[in-house]
């Protein structure tokens, strides 16, 4: 398995563009690279990709593999499956990233059955052990405990990564990397499926939870959906984005896709303000790579404070709405 080198991030992009997580995990794959004096390769599969080639270099890939068709101009496992076969089969990349996305779950999990090779899934934590292999960390038995894996018996190592687990490094638009363009077709009768209509799902507007820099959740603490409002309010001062824990979504108060926690999404925003959330553990592994963790809770012995950066013990409803005027008075001023 010497031949095998270089770690790859797949690139998921939307309409030509690179999405973040990609490059969350080019900044990672980086880090992960420099450590077994390899270098991380971006793998770009779309339809004009130069806008998405030129964000992967600038965020710090030391090589593209573009691989350009119209048939993978939207995602569809059959086809993106077959060009990452095809292309691992060609290079040999010792470990590949793929952000856990729905996508980004679909073709790692298809690639990785195809090649015999392990998968870890769902992952918050990636290193170097002593022998050169990946540490794969994820959370396990219902997040009460952490793991770490390692597949030394197979290569490629390959792994997905929660969106919004890693930051982003600056961008650097002079920084120049080697280009290789594939031509990889993929026959019609191969490709079992198509999109016959895009839907958008609700609350699928506004700010998106993965790129926000303040979130202001709620929990079981709010009593009710309509007082959602308030943290709306609160959000809307900082341009920031609306979440939720898993009771208030279980409770019908706020749309799945407002869900942060283990089964919900991983974030890392600037500022996580957790409004009547009690801390349970799978909600606290969502949050772990906030920069600043601000809690609200009447009971001063919720769990959620215990993380917190900073901690408020009272009334969420009276509290939240003095927030709200008192950051309005700032940005204002």
């Amino acid at each position: 398995m010497s031949d095998y080198k270089n770690i790859w991030v797949f690139i998921e992009t939307a309409n030509g563009e690179a999405k973040n997580v990609g490059l969350e995990l080019l900044n990672e794959g980086k880090r992960l690279a420099q450590a077994k004096q390899e270098n991380v390769v971006a793998v770009v599969i779309g339809d004009n990709n130069d806008a998405a080639v030129k964000t992967a270099i600038a965020y710090g890939a030391d090589q593209v593999i573009d691989v350009e068709g119209e048939e993978y101009k939207d995602f569809n496992t059959d086809s993106y499956a077959n060009v990452m076969i095809q292309l691992v089969g060609k290079y040999c990349p010792a470990t590949i990233l793929v952000g856990a996305t729905n996508n980004g779950r679909d073709v790692a999990s298809r690639t990785a059955t195809r090649l015999r090779t392990g998968l870890t899934a769902d992952c918050t934590g990636l290193d170097i052990n002593e022998d050169g292999l990946v540490a794969w960390t994820r959370p396990a038995f219902g997040g009460n405990l952490m793991a770490t894996i390692l597949c030394p018996e197979t290569k490629p190592e390959m792994g997905t990564v929660r969106p919004g687990v890693f930051k982003k490094a600056g961008p650097d638009a002079s920084r120049t990397a080697e280009v290789i363009k594939e031509e990889i077709k993929t026959p019609a009768e191969m490709i079992r499926t198509k999109i016959v209509d895009i839907i958008k799902a609700v609350g699928s507007e506004g700010v998106k939870l993965e790129e926000a820099e303040v979130i202001v959740s709620g929990g079981r603490g709010l009593e009710k959906p309509e007082n959602f409002a308030l943290l709306q309010e609160l959000a809307d001062v900082f341009g920031g984005a609306v979440g939720a824990s898993r009771a208030a979504v279980d409770a019908g108060w706020i749309p799945v896709q407002k869900q942060v926690g283990q089964t919900g999404k991983t974030v890392g925003p600037k500022i996580y303000i957790a409004v009547g959330i009690s801390g349970a553990v799978q909600h606290l592994v969502g949050i772990s790579s906030s920069e600043t963790i601000i809690a609200i809770n009447s009971d001063p012995d919720a769990p959620i404070f215990d993380m917190a950066d900073y901690g408020l013990v009272g009334d969420l409803f009276e509290i939240v709405p003095v927030l709200t005027e008192e950051f309005k008075k700032i940005k204002a001023s």
